[in-house]
């Protein structure tokens, strides 16, 4: 799909998905504990979206290719890095577990991850994992009106190479356009890419979304034709956030105080729309 440019009243409509998502991820989070299973995960997510008249932009995706997606959240556990099929698997204490979930509120959709550990965590978990969101959040603040798509993947692959450890950072996988549909021009890697870097603008939205291993960035597709894994079965975290440029700054939608916080903390302008 070409790269959309939203009006403040279509904005406004992508925060009510936006807010939701946000809902649904804690509420997920909440009920990710030893013992329960990756389909009673989804199940929570389910709910959040009945309960506000919400639809899924995750469930029966990928139909057109013979696979549709069972699920309203992808719940990668481990070395499931991404797309993860929610089902019978239980969860054990020490779990490395990520959760993108999205969500379509007349029309408009909200797409964000979050990455956590279960019960007892390993330090390089947790490192990962913060080094993860930080990453997305570098991205997040290095939009602008004006600037360009490669500024977001440049801040994301400077910030993860600044660390003391080396992460893989998933290639093939990237962040997107996001609007009337959950998947849009542009591409946001991860990495710098010289071509194709489109200019962003006011009304543009998109999908900052990082992914990173403890190893190496090659990954494996399962037979069930979507959970991505590692290919040297190292774990990864994953972070995601919904982002739009307005003509005030950035409005971070999928996140309950609109990013405020952390877009002030970097120097980044905030630029909620009011009503």
């Amino acid at each position: 799909m070409p790269i959309e440019i939203k009006t403040p009243e279509q904005l406004r409509t992508m925060r009510a998905a936006g807010l939701v998502v946000a809902e649904g991820l804690r509420r997920m989070q909440e009920a990710t504990v030893v013992g329960a299973t990756t389909a009673e995960i989804d199940a929570v997510g389910r709910a959040v979206l009945a309960e506000h008249g919400a639809t899924s932009n995750f469930l029966g995706y990928g139909a057109e290719y013979g696979a549709p997606f069972p699920g309203v959240a992808c719940i990668s556990v481990n070395d499931e890095l991404v797309h993860g099929v929610p089902g019978d698997r239980v969860i054990r204490d020490g779990d490395l577990v990520s959760i993108d979930f999205g969500a379509v509120v007349d029309g408009w959709h909200g797409d964000a991850a979050r990455s956590f550990v279960v019960g007892e965590a390993r330090a390089e978990d947790l490192e990962m994992i913060a080094v993860t969101r930080q990453a997305m959040w570098a991205g997040i603040a290095a939009a602008r009106d004006g600037g360009r798509v490669g500024d977001v993947s440049r801040a994301i692959e400077h910030y993860v190479k600044r660390q003391p450890r080396r992460y893989g950072s998933l290639r093939e996988y990237t962040g997107h356009g996001i609007g009337s549909h959950m998947h849009m021009e542009p591409d946001v890697p991860n990495q710098f890419r010289f071509r194709p870097n489109p200019r962003l603008d006011v009304g543009m939205a998109i999908a900052v979304e990082p992914m990173l291993t403890l190893g190496l960035h090659q990954t494996v597709v399962d037979a069930d034709e979507w959970t991505v894994r590692s290919r040297d079965g190292e774990r990864g975290a994953h972070w995601e956030n919904t982002v739009a440029i307005t003509e005030r700054g950035l409005w971070v939608l999928t996140e309950p105080d609109g990013g405020e916080e952390e877009l002030t903390a970097r120097g980044a302008a905030f630029g909620p729309l009011n009503g």
